[in-house]
């Protein structure tokens, strides 16, 4: 459209635009039955333009335009459009084709694609269409859609598509005929049979193909029906260069082969799928890729999450080529962030080229609005105005050249037109829905397109052969951990398990109507864990098997040693004792050696010391000796030197001499004589000197040996010859030398001589020395020999010592050893037995692994969201006896604890905040070792507290999803390793955090990421994710349990119990508990460390090298650790025995502890009442610690605990009803009592079900009931009450049947719960037996009973509701808990709150006040803040109005640590099941609202009366009249619980109506008093009381008439009369008066000793009243009771509900009348038309509307069942109300107002028809039916009219009475009245009617209502009427009466009376048209 002009617009000029809406009906009807797309058309349409919505709402023209629509038949999701707006057009019928047309259609379709096909084939397509189109009417007729069969719609694009799957064959690949018969099959199948979601379904399609075969190609049958049917053409898929053909693949493993080869491939480039390949899972391939290798084929595959929808869509866009497109949710996406990935998609897929699987699953679908985008992309191909102008502009640029070349034309839009096709057929849309629920019908009934442009396959549960290949595959025969024998048992366990978990899951869904999803992602996750955990297991204990066989070995090998070292031992011995007896023998040798060498040494010593002493003596003589000796010397030196002067030659030249010279010879002579030479003669001399050394003798010549006698000679020689030395010279120089010579030694001689004696005693003595020394020597020779021989024997000794030693040492080391190894074996004896058993008992539990991980395996996978009791059975019961009976080898007893994880670690846990009892621990086991990341369903915060302590020391992060950080902070915990907990998590989880849940961790080694929104996280293994909500039931889908382990924390009886008891006992039994709680961690501390020691002692063991036995310190430490071992063993046994004693201690007060749980669970089970109820563990606790505080104290513990008790149990019932209204007080009782007795065993479940159900059996019993007066469901009742109770009922029935009397006496009785009953009956009935057989008889008195039963069995204190004190409501309060005042009808809490505020002195400015409403968040926020740091009181009132922005509250709330301790936070609300959870569980709940029964109301009332008050006013009467006025006060509230018979409309009187009344009376009395009055100003006070404070709510007359009545009644001088005593009411028990007058107290006490109900007749109703009340307070009670019990799945069998209903559609269909012929009837009354004949002619129009609307929604409605329309909400409605047995609300619309039931409804509708056939067919009735009129006073009206009329009265001073005729029946009134009417069908109700007397009478007793004999209705002037003792009696349509809206009352009936007209005013007396 372009701009023409201002505000004229049209397409370009000279073109028409022609606009085609398809689908024009579908868009959704609004409340106002508009349907607003259509309204906007009729405008553009009727007035050629449209406004423009902006801020001027101009007015927009539209030229040249031209509509084409189109639409669908009405029905299904297609509604009526309005006919006004369908005039506008042309319209064209589109009838379906002919068969002719069709056939003539695909058959030139087919024959021409056959053309180059075999002629035999080209011969058959004629047979193929028509086969084709038979089967395709039979399909049309078998299986129509129905609401669960929504997608069987079968049109003409089914045919389409079976002939374009024929179409994808080649000739090369389909030669012969049974070829193309086949093929045909399988695009039936393919094109129907895939949506089809049961096996009869797909039964009838496959009997339908092969009988179509069988009649048509008998000889090709037999190939063409041979299964699995699968083609595709990815045979050549991974060889680029081969063409791909559509062809047969033959048969699983064929696919399977070729699959396999894909996903090897596919796992290279893309995130590995480790995917099985079984049967089913091909067969979907398989469809899949066919589709997406169609053009624009596209896909919705519907199967339950985790099914392999997604995998198989990856594998065959794979196969077929394509790439994978998916949306990314991140926080805040939406339509705009859909509609930008949508353009990068179609860049893709236009520009790019590409071809492209866009995967869609049902969690991408964040607004309902994608889908229709989805819907056009499947429709057109095209998403509607998805590209701005510019970016077209852009886009047909770069796509000119390229669709120039294809031919298309340069036009923009030809371009453009271009590139949506291109896109279109580059796309392939593949849907993944799930079908849970009814999401998937209504989407696909809003967009058809889902259905219609898509080929569907359903996935059904895994089949069991898909199970067990799956398993197959992951158990497969190469895991050594499972042995061969026990693959299979394995393997069909595995598949137990899963198939069992689903039962149970809708066993849980109906017991506890809490829901649990399996799907195919648990399956293979309950695999792999058992893989890993056995694997794990497997590892561990081999590892212990090593640590212990190591340990052992060394033990072992110490006992070998032993015996070797016993046998070594004893050789050792003897030869110890052999060596040792040599060496004392060689001792005693050595010995006696040793003392000879001893005196000889001592010899030598005295000799030694003798020697020196000569010495001595010859070193002196010597000298002497030497000294003479040394003057001789020198001569004798020079005779030596002489003799050096001659050589050899002078020596021979003398001895040449034959006569030598006289001198020489003399010389030589001397010499002789020297030499001591015989001869003296030259001769001799010349001899001597022919020596050859003659000169060398001369030298060593003795010269001390030369005698006298020679020296005598010599000397006379010389002499004689007398020489001289210088003659000598000159002779000869050798006898020079020789003369000298001479010379010189006689000088010597001569001076030796005196020398001699000298030396000689010097020799004498050296010779004495030397003969000394020579002995000495000797004696030393004799010891060294003896020393040396001493010391050989010393070596020897030493030798032979040492070997002793060494033996000895050997010996002393051998028995060190034996003593070690004897400590090792005897010390470590009792753990090598131990260590024995164990490592055998670990052998066998290695074997019995593989039972033990399964079980271990199913927990982890499975059992997460069961509650304890489901979790025991489906473990314990099922699975256990699964695995045994397979013959699985499992420990028995089987326990999860010890295969998943151990006792340290448990108390670590509980030590953490993580309740000690067992299912807790099972969830601890959860959270830890799932493989899933935890979902706890955690509605006491138990789970949270634990993980918060649990992950505080690693750095935890705690966010909500509201959050808006918590993507950020998520990051980091990924990417850090950090603990990330979100808490508060609903119903709805952020899909960004999809991938973090799934863990779809990408990368490799070295870098591992996860996508989180648009951003790679790099992840680190130490991450984990916890989620956490509050809800107590909330409603997961299957994706969340497939993403999630969801676990279930609520804590349950016997857990809680446990946690109680410690509380108790910490409180009475300080010293115990803590002596508990530290026996625990030293347990837990000691068990650790006895698991440390014989880690260590194993540690040493197994490390110790060489031989360990001389390991002094391994010995040492093996036996400190031994020591140390037993003392810790000791102290466990001792541990043990005092934790026995000490839980034989704390048992004791387990009775309290068990009461506190049923208690809590009690409170906790009414939120399931009212939403608002929601109570915490942790509040819950502060009552209980609060109790224990509170209750007596006893030294005798069994008094002391029922102190506790009885404290507890009141104290909770108080803390429950400050918060619980009115109505469900006695209920919150009765559950508390029922509850406890049931504990004691008092009252059984199958009792407790009878009184709340009843008989429950769909049909009547066979006996019937002997006595009318019997209720006809009492009689049920007690048939089934003898089945239940026979033991004590077991006569009952006969009883009755033979004393009809007594059993009638006591049932008409005004009370008979508190009348004996009669017979045997009083005396043999239990208090809660009473209570069933009441049931049976009077159902009204059961509320009463209840009240009795309560009081019996538990105090009357137990039915009086604390009256609520504000003061004590802020004694309990504290700053971090706020105060939430749940409002009801009258209540304002507001002026209470600043009474308190000025009392406790937070006067005006401390308090603040704040009505929450629109656009208040923020200055909520900003007080709020304000009143934590300042310490102020904040009341935000109507938080029920800002709903969404209490979570920000919520938030607020949590964070605050450290408040002003004087803040207070109050809220007011309605109640609403929007409130945070999180802020009511904090908070204290405070419900104000008027209490229940008459003495409670007036006891809260004088509560709040200061004592002052009453003495304020001087008046004496004041204080009376204050109790008059309190009484009237609670009068009128009271009446209200009567329902319609006390007030017609309920109204809000409150406190603040009596304290302005309190002020009025103060006022006019003081005035009175200082006045002077005596007279007491009535009027005035009755007038303001009545008509103005209390009168003024009332918005209906006759509530206003009803106020007034009591005023005369309760207010004038009479009230002070003492001749007659006032009362308000009295008989023989109880007397309503007004007390003496004095203090408050007089007040308090009377109303005090008032008894606790009261009769109706108190207010002036009849008894009968109560009965309505009673009935339907017992009611609801039993229907909330019913609630509240656990879900028996007890269904009645019989028709479907389909089935039921279509019957009942039928049975109306069939008693609906033709409608009235309107024309008719007007022609035959002609134009004399009276008043009533107009009403008559309405009357008939609308019910004309009725009978069609009747009939159009009940045949669409059968239509809907048949499947021949689609359901739409109005049917759905209309189905629900007609199984329900209740008036549909579209027909409700159109007929006169009801109670009734739908079968009193058809009654009541014929015999409307009734009346109105005799009205048009005869005359107007003579007695008026008036409840058969839909606007009854119309006729009333048209009455009156008429007479005026024919009287000529004035129409507005025109009036009606009545009178009651004495006629009963109308039959009885034989003539039509002359003036007025008779009507009749009138009900009296509040009283009883006279027919004799014609008045009113008091009601019969348990007679609610009484029909009216035939009323005459008789107009009249209004001022001739004067009626006396008649009472004005309004006349109701229903017992409804009127509501606020004064819709209800028809006219005003006149009822004759005797009584005062007060009587039955007080009782509510009316007179209505219809019964319920």
């Amino acid at each position: 459209m372009e701009k023409r002009t201002k505000d004229t617009y049209g397409p370009p000029p000279g073109k028409r635009l022609l606009i085609f809406i398809d689908d024009m009906n579908m868009p959704q009807v609004d409340t106002y039955g508009t349907q607003q797309p259509i309204a906007l058309l009729k405008l553009l349409l009727e007035r050629g333009g449209m406004y423009d919505r902006g801020k001027d709402l101009n007015w927009k023209n539209m030229k040249d335009i031209g509509i084409l629509a189109a639409m669908g038949k009405a029905g299904g999701g297609r509604n009526e459009v309005d006919p006004r707006f369908v005039s506008l057009f042309s319209v064209f019928n589109m009838t379906f084709p002919s068969e002719e047309s069709l056939y003539h259609i695909y058959h030139s379709i087919l024959l021409g694609h056959c053309q180059p096909f075999a002629k035999e084939i080209q011969d058959i397509t004629s047979t193929l269409t028509k086969m084709t189109m038979e089967l395709y009417k039979s399909v049309i007729n078998d299986l129509p859609p129905t609401p669960s069969k929504f997608h069987y719609i079968f049109n003409l694009r089914d045919l389409s598509r079976i002939t374009n799957g024929l179409c994808l064959t080649t000739p090369d690949r389909f030669m012969k005929v049974e070829h193309f018969v086949r093929v045909w099959r399988n695009e039936a199948l393919r094109v129907i049979y895939d949506r089809l979601i049961n096996e009869q379904d797909k039964e009838v399609v496959t009997g339908h193909i092969k009988t179509l075969l069988e009649d048509n190609f008998k000889k090709e049958t037999e190939i063409a029906l041979r299964n699995p049917i699968l083609f595709g053409d990815y045979r050549t898929a991974l060889e680029e260069s081969e063409p791909r053909l559509y062809e047969d693949i033959q048969d699983y493993d064929a696919s399977k082969a070729l699959f396999q080869e894909l996903l090897e491939e596919y796992n290279e480039t893309h995130t590995a799928m480790n995917l099985v390949l079984f049967d089913d899972a091909l067969e979907h391939l398989t469809r899949v890729h066919r589709v997406i290798r169609i053009d624009q084929g596209h896909a919705l595959l519907v199967g339950v999450g985790g099914s392999g929808k997604q995998s198989i869509t990856r594998l065959a866009a794979f196969t077929a080529g394509c790439e994978i497109f998916e949306i990314t949710l991140n926080r805040g996406y939406n339509e705009n962030s859909f509609r930008e990935d949508l353009k990068i998609l179609y860049n893709k897929l236009g520009i790019e080229n590409k071809k492209v699987v866009f995967l869609f699953t049902d969690q991408h679908v964040v607004e309902e609005g994608f889908l229709e985008l989805i819907n056009n992309m499947l429709t057109s191909g095209m998403v509607p105005a998805l590209y701005a102008d510019d970016e077209k502009e852009a886009i047909v640029g770069q796509m000119r050249d390229e669709a120039g070349k294809v031919g298309a034309g340069p036009a923009k839009e030809s371009i453009w037109q271009y590139f949506v096709n291109k896109c279109s057929n580059n796309l392939h849309i593949v849907m993944a829905m799930s079908p849970v629920g009814d999401e998937l019908r209504t989407r696909c009934r809003n967009f058809p397109g889902m259905v219609n442009n898509a080929a569907i396959d359903w996935f059904f549960p895994w089949p069991e052969q898909a199970l067990y290949a799956v398993a197959s595959v992951f158990v497969s025969p190469d895991n050594p951990l499972v042995p061969d024998e026990s693959r299979e048992a394995v393997v069909s366990h595995i598949v137990h398990v899963h198939q069992s978990v689903g039962d149970y899951s809708v066993k849980f869904l109906q017991k506890l109507r809490r829901s649990n999803y399996v799907t195919p992602k648990n399956y293979l996750d309950f695999i792999s864990s058992y893989i890993r955990l056995l694997e794990q297991k497997d590892k561990f204990i081999l590892a212990q098997c090593e640590r212990l066989g190591g340990g052992m070995q060394k033990l072992a090998e110490a006992s070998v040693q032993l015996n070797e070292l016993n046998a070594k031992l004893a050789v050792q011995k003897v030869a110890v004792t052999e060596k040792t007896a040599a060496c004392e023998s060689m001792l005693e040798t050595i010995a006696s050696g040793t003392t000879q060498a001893t005196e000889k040494k001592q010899l030598a010593l005295a000799k030694g010391k003798e020697i020196e002493e000569q010495s001595k003596i010859i070193v002196v003589e010597k000298k002497d000796a030497e000294d003479s000796l040394a003057e001789a010397l020198p001569a004798l030196e020079a005779a030596r030197l002489a003799l050096d002067d001659l050589d050899k030659s002078d020596v021979t030249e003398i001895r040449s001499f034959a006569k030598p010279p006289r001198a020489v010879q003399t010389v030589c002579e001397c010499i002789v004589v020297m030499r001591g030479i015989k001869e003296v003669s030259w001769k001799s001399a010349k001899a001597m000197m022919s020596e050859s050394n003659f000169l060398k003798s001369l030298t060593e010549m003795d010269v001390d040996g030369i005698t006298l006698k020679q020296v005598t000679t010599v000397k006379g020689f010389l002499k004689e010859g007398d020489l001289s030395q210088e003659e000598m010279k000159n002779i000869s120089k050798a006898g020079y030398g020789l003369l000298k010579f001479v010379e010189a030694v006689l000088g010597y001689c001569s001076v030796a001589r005196e020398i001699k004696p000298k030396r000689e005693k010097v020799a004498r003595l050296e010779r004495t020395f030397h003969q000394a020394k020579r002995d000495l020597d000797k004696i030393n020779k004799e010891v060294d020999s003896l020393e040396k021989e001493l010391a050989a024997l010393g070596q020897k000794y030493e030798e032979a010592m040492s070997e002793k030693q060494a033996l000895q040492e050997e010996a002393e080391i051998m028995e060190r050893r034996l003593i070690a190894a004897d400590k090792l074996i005897s010390g470590l004896g009792s753990e090598n037995i131990r260590w024995t058993k164990e490592l055998e008992e670990l052998k066998q539990r290695r074997i019995r692994l593989l039972g033990d991980c399964l079980m271990g395996a199913g927990f982890l996978s499975y059992v997460g969201a069961f509650s304890w009791e489901f979790r025991s059975d489906m473990m314990f019961e099922n699975w256990q006896h699964n695995v045994e009976s397979l013959g699985i080898p499992l420990s028995v007893p089987f326990k999860l604890e010890q295969l998943l994880t151990d006792e340290v670690e448990i108390s670590k846990w509980t030590s953490e905040g993580l309740p000690p009892d067992e299912l807790s621990i099972q969830n601890g086991i959860l959270t830890t070792r799932a493989s899933r990341f935890p979902l706890c369903i955690d509605p006491q915060q138990q789970a949270l507290h634990w993980i918060k302590k649990k992950e505080e020391p690693h750095n935890l992060k705690v966010c909500t999803f509201n959050d808006n950080d918590f993507l950020k902070q998520l990051e980091l915990a990924i990417k850090y390793g950090f603990p990330f907990l979100f808490q508060d998590v609903d119903e709805y989880i952020d899909p960004v955090v999809d991938n973090v849940l799934e863990k779809n961790i990408k990368g490799g080694q070295g870098r591992e990421f996860v996508i989180l929104g648009d951003k790679e996280v790099d992840y680190d293994p130490n991450f984990r994710l916890y989620l956490n909500s509050k809800l107590s039931n909330p409603k997961y889908t299957p994706a969340h349990f497939g993403k999630s382990m969801v676990i279930n924390y609520t804590v349950t009886l016997k857990g809680l119990e446990d946690q109680l008891l410690s509380v108790i006992v910490k409180y009475e039994r300080k010293e115990l508990e803590e002596q508990r709680e530290r026996l625990i961690q030293e347990t837990s501390f000691n068990k650790a460390l006895l698991k440390d020691l014989e880690d260590a002692l194993l540690r040493e063991l197994a490390t110790s090298t060489g031989n360990m036995l001389d390991n002094t310190d391994l010995i040492q430490t093996l036996e400190e650790t031994k020591s140390k071992a037993s003392e810790v063993a000791e102290k466990l046994k001792l541990g043990a025995k005092t934790a026995i004693d000490i839980d034989k201690l704390r048992d004791g007060y387990r009775p309290a502890a068990r009461r506190g749980a049923i208690l809590f669970f009690v409170l906790a089970e009414m939120s399931i009442i009212n939403t608002m109820y929601q109570y915490s563990l942790a509040s819950y606790l502060e009552v209980f610690e609060f109790s224990l505080r509170k209750s007596m104290p006893d030294t005798i513990v069994h008094k002391r605990l029922r102190n506790i008790m009885d404290t507890l149990t009141h104290n909770v019932y108080n803390y429950g009803c400050t918060g619980i209204f009115e109505k469900h007080k006695l209920l919150f009782s009765f559950q508390i009592t029922v509850k406890i007795e049931m504990d004691r065993d008092n009252v059984k479940q199958e009792q407790l079900d009878f009184f709340i159900k009843g008989n429950i059996a769909l049909e009547k019993s066979r006996r019937t009931k002997p006595f009318k007066w019997i209720p006809d469901e009492g009689w049920e009742d007690l048939i089934r009450l003898v089945e239940v109770e026979g033991y004590v009922f077991g006569t009952l029935l006969e009883d009755i049947e033979r004393n009809e009397k007594l059993w009638k006496a006591w049932f008409d009785h005004d009370a008979p719960e508190s009348q004996p009953i009669p017979m045997k009956y009083e005396e043999s009935l239990g208090v809660f037996q009473r209570l069933m057989l009441l049931r049976c008889w009077r159902v009204d008195r059961i509320y009463r009973a209840i009240t009795e039963y309560v009081t019996k069995a538990m105090g009357e204190k137990y039915v009086t509701p604390p009256i609520i004190s504000f003061e004590a409501i802020f004694e309990q309060s504290t700053p971090m808990s706020p105060i939430v005042f749940i409002l009801s009808p009258g209540s304002d809490p507001a002026s209470d709150l600043m009474k308190l505020a000025e009392r406790s002195g937070f006067g005006t400015n401390k308090l603040k006040f704040l009505s929450m409403g629109q656009g208040q968040e923020k200055l909520a926020m900003q007080l709020l803040d304000t009143a934590i740091a300042r310490g102020q009181w904040l009341m935000l009132q109507n938080c029920h109005l800002l709903v969404k922005w209490l979570k920000e509250l919520e938030k607020a709330l949590e964070k605050v640590t450290k408040p002003h301790p004087d803040f207070r936070l109050w809220l007011t609300t309605e109640p609403t099941s929007a409130f945070p959870i999180g802020i009511l569980q904090r908070s204290l709940k405070v419900v104000t609202e008027p209490p229940n029964g008459l003495k409670l109301n007036l006891r809260s009332t004088y509560f709040k009366i200061p004592a002052i008050a009453l003495v304020e006013c001087p008046h004496a009467a004041f204080p009376s009249l204050v109790f008059v006025l309190a009484f009237f006060h609670a009068v009128v509230q009271e009446r209200r619980k009567y329902g319609k018979i006390g007030w017609n409309v309920s109204y809000d009187f409150n406190e603040s109506d009596f304290q302005v009344c309190m002020q009025i009376l103060n006022t006019y009395l003081t005035k009175a008093q200082e006045n002077g009055d005596s007279k007491i100003p009535w009027g005035s006070l009755k007038y303001l009381v009545g008509e103005v404070m209390y009168g003024g709510r009332a918005i209906d007359n006759f509530d206003r008439r009803i106020l007034n009545t009591y005023m005369d009644e309760y207010m004038g001088d009479f009230i002070f009369d003492t001749f007659q005593p006032f009362h308000f009411y009295h008989n023989e028990d109880v007397d309503y008066k007004i007390p003496e007058d004095g203090p408050r107290d007089n007040y308090m006490d009377y109303i005090e000793a008032l008894p606790l109900a009261n009769t109706p007749e108190v207010f002036g109703l009849h008894p009968n009243a109560e009965i309505g009340y009673y009935t339907q307070a017992a009611r609801d009670m039993w229907l909330h009771l019913v609630e509240l019990q656990p879900q028996t799945g007890e269904t009645g069998g019989g028709i479907s509900r389909e089935d039921f209903i279509d019957k009942i559609a039928s049975d109306v269909l069939n008693k609906l009348p033709e409608e009235f012929d309107m024309d008719k009837i007007r022609k035959k009354f002609g134009l004399e038309i009276t008043p009533t004949t107009v009403v008559l002619m309405q009357e008939l129009e609308r019910f004309n509307i009725l009978i069609n609307r009747m009939r159009k929604s009940l045949s669409t409605l059968q239509k809907a069942l048949a499947g021949e329309v689609g359901m739409s909400n109005e049917l759905d409605d209309l189905a629900r109300s007609l199984f329900n047995g209740q008036l549909p609300n579209i027909w409700r619309r159109l007929a006169p107002e009801t109670l009734k039931t739908l079968g009193n409804w058809m009654i009541h509708f014929l015999k409307r028809l009734q009346q109105y056939n005799t009205w048009v067919n005869e005359s107007e009735p003579t007695v008026m039916w008036l409840s058969g009129l839909h606007i009854p006073e119309s006729y009333l009206t048209a009455l009156v009219q008429a007479t005026c009329r024919k009287n000529g009265w004035p129409l507005d001073k025109s009036t009606l009475y009545t009178s009651v005729t004495t006629f009963q029946n109308p039959e009885d009134v034989t003539e039509r009245a002359h003036q007025g009417c008779f009507v009749h069908g009138l009900y009296l109700e509040g009283a009883g009617w006279n027919r004799e007397q014609g008045l009113l009478i008091k009601q019969k007793p348990k007679q609610l209502i009484q029909n009216l004999p035939v009323l005459k209705v008789i107009p009249i002037e209004a001022h001739r009427l004067k009626l006396q003792n008649t009472l004005r009696t309004p006349v109701y349509v229903t017992s409804q009466r009127r509501n606020a809206m004064g819709v209800g009352l028809v006219f005003e009936a006149d009822l004759f009376t005797t009584e005062h007209i007060s009587h039955w005013v007080l009782q509510g007396v009316c007179l209505i048209l219809n019964t319920d």
